[in-house]
């Protein structure tokens, strides 16, 4: 591995395509292509556009069962 002036460099992270807009990145604004397109993804996630749905059944999973005894020992 040469490491004179006219050795190629190898990139740290490879090109891809902007997720906004399809162009290529830049390195600057990784992984999007310009600032606008880094503006518009940062106000989708604020804006709450970006959401994993959640079914019914797995938020019942998450409550504990009424028919638990307390610490104590006692029902509740």
């Amino acid at each position: 591995m040469s490491t004179g002036p006219g050795a190629p460099v190898t990139p740290l992270r490879p090109k891809r395509p902007c997720p906004e807009c399809g162009r290529p990145s830049t390195r600057e604004t990784y992984p999007f292509c310009s600032p606008r397109c880094k503006a518009i993804d940062l106000n989708r996630w604020l804006k709450g556009a970006y959401i994993i749905p959640v079914h019914e059944d797995e938020e019942q999973e998450d409550q504990p069962d009424s028919g638990r005894t307390s610490p104590g020992g006692e029902d509740s």
